[in-house]
């Protein structure tokens, strides 16, 4: 499985603290040697501030050593620069323990008002707001997420959005939401970035890389969002594959999210439009990136290698059997993918042996039948199962008046268009006829 585990991949665009989630499913699934795990997290919260964990890592690799003395000292360091930053920011800290304040706070919608305004009633000092926003950065990197998350807000209101640290509030903000798993607010702020990274180009001083940068760590960053939140799987769909920046961003610098955004066309049956569009973008990037999802899909809808595809299949469920953010999806990808196979395997074919059915769903005649049946009955498919002869005959399906319709306008532009252009090459060719003669 470690060929097919995006976890260094993905860890590249991952604050250290967004990483630590990802260890712990490896460390739970057993892919890797415990001990080298151990020492990744050893190593990453060597840069945080969370003593105490890293003590207790360290307790687990090192069971008969002592504690060092200089861990012992950077822990007591780190409590007092903690009441040292709450001191600073102590005016803050009340006037934010007042809801009617904060109330009145976030209908100004205006940094400038709202600045004249605590200024007037509590003295307060915009050099306070650096403080606060480091004072947020150190709780956050004691594993704070919930205090971080309220200094961040705070500043976010005051802030405006071109001042310096506006972006990083917005950055740690919505790493804080993540960890904390508040879903609604995560996806708000989630929201919030794109539009700020995709209408202040200025703030990046033109630097393209940069922005391809950001872009790069939003679309790491927001699949946690995605596959946790009700929304997420259509939500993917419509930044990954249809926002122009996004789709760029993933095919130059992490085709890898392919497999995030294949996962969620698959499960997702109300976006079946997204699949022409999807295998299009996978034919293109299948040089730099393929993996058993992306290639469930060309086997069906390139090839039509409906043995390919099941066995496809079947190292599918293995991938996301292992996959952080896939895991809790397996059951719905097994099921839309049988139900796709089955209706490709349909559009061809008008009688159908269950028996060969079952062996390119992976599954066992009878159960392939019970499942046949069920997705008759609540597709309303036009089909009918022979019980005796063990087949699935396909009736005819004559296309919807809408279908037709649509169709006949298709018909109709590419006769115009051909005709424009027809009309258009020769009255290019008169024209040149014209200025081609000199007695004219």
């Amino acid at each position: 499985m470690a060929k097919f585990d995006l976890t260094s991949k993905m860890g590249q665009y991952l604050d250290r603290h967004l990483v630590f989630p990802l260890l712990e499913f490896l460390s739970a699934k057993g892919i890797y040697n415990e001990t080298e795990l151990l020492k990744a997290k050893l190593d990453i919260l060597s840069k945080t501030n969370m003593i105490d964990y890293a003590i207790d890592i360290r307790k687990q690799l090192y069971p008969d050593q002592e504690i060092p003395e200089d861990l012992k000292q950077r822990r007591n360091h780190v409590v007092q620069q903690l009441a040292e930053l709450q001191e600073e920011v102590k005016p803050i800290l009340k006037i934010m323990e007042s809801e009617e304040v904060m109330k009145n706070m976030e209908n100004m919608r205006d940094s400038k008002t709202l600045i004249t305004y605590l200024s007037k009633e509590f003295k307060f000092e915009i050099e306070l707001i650096d403080s606060l926003h480091k004072l947020a950065k150190y709780r956050y990197d004691c594993g704070n997420y919930t205090v971080s998350t309220s200094y961040l807000y705070f500043c976010m209101l005051v802030l405006p959005p071109n001042d310096r640290n506006y972006l990083s509030a917005l950055w740690g903000k919505f790493a804080s939401e993540i960890l904390y798993q508040n879903w609604d607010s995560a996806l708000e702020d989630l929201n919030k970035l794109r539009e700020y990274i995709d209408s202040s180009p200025n703030q990046f001083s033109g630097n393209s890389l940069q922005l391809l940068q950001q872009r790069t760590w939003l679309i790491h960053w927001s699949l946690f969002v995605f596959f946790n939140h009700v929304m997420g799987r259509e939500l993917i769909i419509e930044m990954f594959l249809y926002r122009p920046h996004y789709l760029n961003a993933i095919q130059t610098m992490c085709p890898h999210i392919l497999r995030y955004l294949a996962t969620a066309v698959i499960i997702n049956r109300g976006r079946r439009s997204a699949l022409k569009d999807l295998v299009k973008v996978i034919q293109q990037e299948s040089y730099t990136y393929r993996d058993p999802i992306t290639e469930f899909l060309e086997h069906l809808y390139v090839n039509f290698d409906f043995d390919g595809a099941r066995q496809k299949l079947h190292e599918c469920q293995t991938v996301l059997l292992n996959d952080f953010f896939l895991i809790s999806c397996l059951d719905e990808f097994v099921e839309n993918a049988r139900l796709m196979i089955f209706e490709t395997f349909c559009r061809i074919h008008q009688c159908i042996s269950i028996g060969m059915l079952a062996e390119k769903l992976n599954m066992n005649p009878d159960e392939a039948e019970c499942w046949i049946v069920n997705l008759i009955r609540n597709a309303r498919l036009d089909a009918k199962i022979d019980s005796k002869l063990g087949h699935v005959v396909m009736g005819a399906q004559p296309l919807s008046p809408y279908q037709q319709l649509i169709e006949k306008i298709d018909s109709l532009s590419v006769r115009s268009e051909t005709l424009c252009a027809l009309i258009d090459r020769k009255l290019r060719a008169r024209t040149d006829i014209r200025w081609g003669n000199p007695d004219f």
